[in-house]
């Protein structure tokens, strides 16, 4: 009976902290701390890749940090993505600047390849910027999660690769899902991630998103014939009131303005400096944790 008790408990209660492995917590307030407990900072790889938009990062990858993003990621430790959403939203506000809420913001997540969201189960980063956005929500911050990109070829597992061999090989791997690029003129773009070691892949996919804000003709594939377009290529708006993956979705993306600020004609500056359309590309880019390398302060 007492064996029972115990298992069934584990499916209520986490049964130890993702971060240092301490029982009934999902994160102790010591990884916490680890986790959010400093400012976020703007971080920089060494060397850094052409295209890499200003990225911020909640805390290096190391120790309890890495232990929670790799609970999460890999054993599937889902109720992490609270504390790590909440740790993305705090570097979205830093690369936001103040004031943070003067226009909406669209999380676009970095994918994971196919396989290794079958693999997984779930999508790590998409998780996470749900639930950022719904911290961000929160504090007033008018967020959403626009799931905008998708992998175009297959790319090769890149834990073994140099930064040079990381940008080769994910150049071009990256594109935006037919429909999406009118979605990315309603806001302020964010590339959001769990992890950023080189910034290659960042960087691809600030370009995949600069490339798709050129007009270059209809921006919608024709299915082919004798088949219906596959899911993959529907484009994802998602406006969440909850943190999990999937949920409480509802494919109407937000008003971008209301009133004069969404006047025909005006420019940003005649709407005192509001967003009001267009093409603003990627702002900034946020991630929970990058390479301790990358906080070094001769490069910030």
């Amino acid at each position: 009976m007492r064996s029972w008790w115990r298992d069934l408990t584990d499916l209520v209660l986490p049964a130890e902290c993702g971060g240092c492995g301490r029982p009934r917590a999902v994160l102790c307030d010591r990884c916490r701390t680890a986790l959010s407990g400093r400012m976020p900072r703007r971080v920089r790889p060494a060397p850094e890749p052409r295209g890499l938009p200003p990225v911020h990062a909640a805390a290096p990858y190391a120790d309890e940090v890495r232990a929670a993003l790799l609970a999460h990621k890999e054993r599937g430790a889902l109720a992490l993505a609270r504390p790590l959403g909440e740790a993305l939203a705090g570097a979205v506000r830093a690369g936001l600047g103040a004031p943070a809420a003067r226009g909406p913001v669209l999380l676009v997540p970095v994918p994971s390849a196919r396989r290794a969201v079958r693999a997984r189960g779930h999508d790590p980063a998409r998780r996470i910027a749900y639930a950022a956005a719904g911290e961000l929500r929160r504090t007033g911050v008018p967020a959403a999660v626009l799931a905008a990109l998708r992998q175009r070829r297959p790319v090769a597992d890149q834990s073994g690769l140099g930064s040079r061999q990381r940008l080769a090989n994910v150049a071009g791997a990256l594109g935006v899902a037919p429909g999406c690029a009118r979605l990315l003129r309603r806001g302020r773009v964010v590339l959001v991630d769990d992890l950023m070691t080189t910034g290659a892949t960042l960087a691809e996919a600030a370009r995949a998103i600069r490339d798709a804000q050129v007009p270059s003709g209809p921006e919608t594939e024709p299915a082919g014939k004798g088949r219906e377009a596959s899911s993959n290529s529907r484009p994802v708006f998602v406006y969440l009131g909850e943190t999990g993956e999937g949920s409480g979705q509802r494919r109407t993306p937000p008003p971008a303005w209301s009133g004069a600020d969404r006047q025909p004609g005006r420019t940003s500056k005649e709407a005192g400096g509001k967003y009001t359309g267009g093409a603003p590309g990627v702002v900034c880019a946020a991630v929970v944790a990058a390479s301790p390398d990358a906080f070094g302060i001769h490069r910030n």
